[in-house]
């Protein structure tokens, strides 16, 4: 893993800082208000209508916004100072109250009443079906008191969490075993690549690049997002030229390809995303569709995906050969990653990959990072994991408490070391399927547990592996880690308030899901029978969940996915090619990897035949840019559908 030319590619392309600055100041409070109040309520209407929030782009405008008034003001955004209104932006996006109007949907959906588990759905997550803020719509009515406290104080919990074990394992890995985390400045090449917007245009090609990107994706945009936005509020029916999400066509080739969900998605964005993501990974992915494509076939004729028949769509083929196949040998191919992670951080303790620092090097951080004692941080982990503890006590009673301590304490940092070594070897997340729920059933096979309140309790089982990566952003940004502290203390109560008065203002705009949100009508109901299906699984009875699971399917996952790794090993290709496939085999929505192939091919043998290595460096920024553009266009759709249906709603 470590003679990987492509990860060595990504990991050369920034170097650690000598000099560290807060970047904290004014603007940077400032931001995260004209985030949160302008920015937010775009990017939640997007994830509804199309799939996908602005976040990224809500980051751009921000950055270019203060830029441009900082140059009026014959003064200049810092680089650090550019990074946090980044980070700012990315946390004042993540819309938390967003999940209750998923919340509300759920406890009235179709996929509930025909699992017939409507009323196990706990009230401290929705009111149930029937109750008048329902019929209203509405977040301010005293039944949705308990779930919106719930939230505000898991976040508050969260928040605080990210300095803990996450950070602890940053310090381990980067400062005492210099791990060098192949993937980050990938990260943080896109954050910078308006730190030089200031300069002469002509000698910055950050600026440049970033511009032709903004502007194909305002272009695209137009047509994709604000047309039929726009002609959807004039006209009884909205105008598509793109359809959203996807062109089906399942339907069409069921004579030919049985069983196989077919179509595409032409979001051109998906196509800038190919050419950023590692080339092998994308490939593998299509080695994946392809063997699927193959397959599936097959394995109708022999009667193994018995739910499918003719004439069913993308979701229903979907969430059909879920049930026949997919799920149990997406659990062992799940499995098999996890193993040979495994593998992989035993042997780079066996290999080149030895700890070069010392102890002291966790006692003593580079000086001006902003570190903090690591005792704290660990500190942190205990009183945030006592808490995760109590608070499902409370909640789920029933289920036996030393589960949430195992969680906690056993799996927790066991996990999160595994991924924050993978991360730094080789920009790799891993994840053990199935732990969670395999626990949840032992909990109501053995010790007597029924109900499904466990499945929305927020047990203390997280991954911190993954933190380690953005704390190693912010070191190569040479953004303090006192910055980020203090402006997470400014950026929370902006994101609650801002975020609970736009989900309000949203849903009471048009129900949810509806044709007035494409996206939520087309695909919310698959992501319902998935999410209930599993939960059905700690009732009584004999719940479709076991009958969809089988043993033997999950064995041949296993195997799979460690021969496939094995050959690849042998052979001696990319390590990231196992890794696109698994994701390729996971049986989910196909319709978008083809534009991604696309991309990444144009990536490869075009871009960085014509501009080198440093194709490496420009293609983040172009993303960016593109995200950018996109953004706009939301924001501008958003604009114009809060104003005509806010005025429709009206007496008159």
């Amino acid at each position: 893993m470590y003679e990987d030319k492509e990860l060595q590619e990504y990991r050369d392309l920034m170097k650690v800082p000598d000099t560290f600055e807060e970047g904290f100041n004014w603007k940077s409070v400032v931001g995260a208000v004209f985030i949160g109040f302008l920015m937010m309520p775009g990017s939640m209407y997007l994830q509804l209508v199309i799939g996908t929030g602005i976040g990224p782009a809500a980051r751009w405008v921000t950055i270019i916004l203060f830029a441009e008034i900082a140059k009026r003001a014959y003064s200049e955004l810092k680089q650090q100072e550019i990074f946090l209104l980044y980070y700012m932006a990315g946390a004042a996006m993540a819309s938390p109250f967003q999940g209750l109007l998923w919340n509300q949907y759920l406890v009235g959906s179709d996929a509930a009443r025909m699992l017939g588990i409507t009323e196990f759905i706990p009230s401290w997550i929705a009111p149930h079906a029937g109750s008048e803020s329902l019929v209203e719509r509405t977040f301010f009515h005293r039944d949705w008191l308990v779930p919106i406290l719930l939230l505000v104080g898991a976040q508050i919990i969260q928040r605080v969490d990210q300095f803990g074990l996450g950070y602890a394992l940053y310090r381990i890995t980067s400062d005492v075993e210099k791990l060098p985390f192949p993937m980050a400045p990938v990260g943080a090449l896109g954050t910078m690549a308006l730190a030089e917007s200031a300069e002469d245009k002509k000698k910055s090609w950050k600026w440049r690049v970033f511009s032709i990107g903004a502007v194909i994706g305002f272009l695209f945009g137009g047509v994709y997002v604000i047309l039929p936005t726009l002609s959807g509020l004039i006209f009884t029916e909205p105008i598509r030229l793109i359809p959203i999400p996807w062109i089906e066509l399942t339907r069409h080739t069921e004579g030919i390809l049985p069983a196989v969900a077919t179509g595409i998605q032409l979001d051109l964005g998906l196509v800038f995303i190919g050419m950023v993501l590692p080339f092998w990974a994308v490939i593998g992915g299509l080695i994946g569709l392809v063997i699927t494509i193959v397959a599936n076939p097959i394995l109708y004729h022999h009667g193994v995906l018995t739910k499918w028949h003719p004439g069913m769509g993308t979701v229903e083929t979907v969430f059909a050969n879920n049930l026949d196949f997919y799920m149990s040998f997406g659990i062992g191919l799940g499995l098999s990653i996890g193993l040979i992670a495994l593998w992989q951080v035993f042997r780079s303790f066996k290999g080149g990959a030895r700890p070069r620092g010392s102890l002291r090097d966790l006692l003593h951080p580079p000086k001006g990072r902003g570190d903090f004692d690591i005792r704290i941080a660990i500190a942190i982990y205990v009183v945030s994991t006592l808490s995760y503890v109590g608070l499902c006590m409370i909640l789920v009673p029933s289920f036996p408490w030393i589960f949430f301590l195992v969680y906690g304490f056993v799996y927790t940092p066991v996990i999160s070391y595994i991924t924050a070594r993978m991360e730094g070897i080789a920009g790799q997340f891993v994840s053990l399927p199935l732990v969670r729920e395999a626990s949840f059933i032992a909990g109501a096979k053995y010790f007597g547990y029924s109900g499904i309140e466990i499945w929305y309790a927020p047990i203390p089982m997280h991954n911190y592996g993954e933190a380690t990566v953005n704390f190693r952003q912010i070191e190569l940004t040479g953004t303090s880690f006192r910055g980020i502290i203090k402006a997470e203390f400014v950026v929370f109560p902006v994101v609650m308030i801002a975020s609970l008065l736009f989900s309000q203002f949203i849903w009471r705009l048009a129900p949810i899901p509806s044709a007035s949100y494409p996206y939520a009508q087309e695909l919310w109901h698959l992501q319902a029978l998935n999410t209930l299906l599993m939960q059905t699984s700690t009732l009584e009875g004999n719940s479709l969940f076991y009958q969809a699971l089988n043993a033997v399917t999950v064995g041949s996952g296993v195997v799979f996915g460690v021969v496939a790794y094995a050959i690849l090993s042998i052979l001696g290709l990319p390590i990231l090619l196992v890794y696109g496939v698994v994701r390729g085999l996971g049986q989910s929505t196909p319709h978008g990897l083809i534009l991604e192939v696309t991309g990444a091919f144009l990536g490869r043998f075009y871009f960085l035949k014509r501009y080198g290595k440093n194709w490496r460096q420009y293609a983040p920024v172009l993303l960016a840019g593109f995200s950018c553009g996109m953004g706009l266009t939301g924001m501008m759709a958003m604009g114009f559908t809060l104003i005509l249906k806010s005025l429709g709603r009206m007496a008159y």
